[in-house]
């Protein structure tokens, strides 16, 4: 065996390892051996056919499989042995295969790697980097405040429509007749077609064009209760007669909302509920900033290291790695995002090693259960116990690929305390609006 290398520059390496039958015979007839082994042929028992016949059967698989196996264990081998630090993996070289394997003797098989480049910088003080702290202004409280008792409003009976209203109707067309017919009048978007539902009493009629009430065909058939083939043929305007309005009232602030809030008997009045949401916001507004700052972190060491790349390289590794899922057009286009990823991938890796930081099983278990918890919370659903949580979280950490997720995400914010403890922070405080428009 030999293996020759050819360094086109720092950050590109083309390995060529050169074989020859006694490299890959020994592995060649072991794996020939596997297949006799298991191989059922007509006229020969389990394992006992002859030799010659499984090298006639299977001899091109077994070279196959030999020679990929002896050339990946030395690939692996001169990578380990050369502390190679790469990026992505070897990929084969766009060179025509010029290998015999017909007539089987010598191999010579060459691979591409891209390097990663060598990085050497500390983080200190004269890093600066900007930090936002979002006030907690009245607007904030009182927008906060009324979100918290719409959670626990109810619908009422209202005597007249109004913009917020949702009506029951009955609706008639000639011999057509529907009953209970639920209007949500928030759902109107044109205010003009709104306007013919607003100011009716229980008992009033009016018409009503249901073509321009509600333009979107599925949501029209819903209400009529058709298929939407059915529409062409009906008549837009019915005569609707109300037989019920109802209008939302958010919940009033009783001692009885704030212990469905808060913990019980912590909120007994006005000013403790503001209070109580502004420690609130002050918790949720510090985790935002702290999710900005780890962008800024990114985007300020990726500016200030200029870190090279073997772009050629990595534009093909990715392209072979994921042919399915991206066009070679595409990664041409996306490439800078992709840049981006990989210079921060190492930078990142390159601060936990230098400043000896952890991701523990404790601190992704944390994550997870974070991560559960926001799962829940998008169907609606608060307060899991924490058991609950936690089975969810060991689940999502079982997967390999979602598991690799929470550790990338557990080493980004330990590298970013890290460095907001080290650096100057530009402090900036802006308002909720003001942050949200920040690029």
């Amino acid at each position: 065996m030999n293996i020759a290398t050819k360094q086109t520059d720092d950050l590109n390496r083309t390995v060529t390892i050169e074989i020859e039958n006694a490299d890959y015979q020994e592995m060649k007839v072991k794996r020939l051996k596997e297949f006799r082994r298991k191989a059922e042929i007509k006229g020969f028992r389990k394992g006992n056919a002859p030799m010659g016949l499984i090298e006639h059967l299977r001899g091109p698989e077994a070279l196959a499989d030999s020679i990929n196996e002896v050339v990946s264990s030395a690939l692996e081998k001169y990578i380990k042995d050369n502390e190679l630090n790469l990026l992505g993996e070897p990929i084969p070289s766009e060179e025509e295969d010029k290998n015999d394997w017909n007539n089987p003797d010598k191999f010579s098989f060459s691979f591409d790697m891209g390097l990663a480049p060598k990085i050497d910088f500390d983080v200190t003080k004269d890093d600066s980097i900007p930090y936002y702290d979002i006030k907690t202004d009245d607007k904030a409280v009182a927008d906060y405040r009324e979100s918290m008792l719409r959670r626990f409003g109810k619908l009422e009976d209202a005597d007249v429509s109004g913009e917020e209203s949702f009506m029951t109707l009955n609706m008639e067309q000639g011999d057509r007749k529907l009953e209970d017919v639920y209007i949500t009048l928030p759902r109107i978007a044109d205010k003009g077609q709104r306007a013919v539902f607003i100011g009716k009493k229980k008992g009033d009629s009016f018409d009503v064009d249901m073509t321009s009430t509600f333009p979107d065909e599925t949501e029209r058939a819903n209400v009529l209760r058709v298929k939407k083939e059915e529409l062409a043929s009906i008549d837009p305007v019915w005569k609707a007669s109300v037989v019920q309005i109802k209008i939302f009232v958010k919940a009033e602030p009783t001692q009885e909302i704030f212990d469905q809030l808060f913990e019980k008997g912590t909120v007994t009045c006005e000013e403790e509920f503001a209070a109580k949401i502004r420690e609130r916001l002050a918790s949720e507004y510090s985790h935002e900033s702290d999710f900005r700052f780890i962008t800024d972190v990114r985007s300020y060491y990726i500016g200030k290291t200029e870190l090279p790349l073997p772009e050629n390289f990595l534009k093909r590794w990715i392209y072979n790695a994921n042919k399915e899922k991206y066009s070679k057009e595409d990664i041409d286009k996306e490439f800078d995002g992709f840049a981006k990823d990989f210079r921060w991938q190492m930078i990142s890796g390159y601060l936990m090693k230098k400043y000896q930081l952890k991701a523990d099983k404790e601190d992704m278990l944390k994550q997870a259960k974070m991560y559960a918890a926001y799962q829940y919370a998008m169907y609606g659903i608060s307060d899991v116990p924490d058991d609950q949580l936690t089975a969810f979280a060991q689940n999502i950490l079982s997967d390999k690929d979602q598991a690799q997720r929470i550790l990338e995400k557990v080493e980004e914010e330990a590298v970013a305390g890290y460095v907001k403890g080290v650096v100057t922070l530009d402090r900036k405080s802006v308002t909720l609006d003001e942050f949200r428009r920040l690029k």
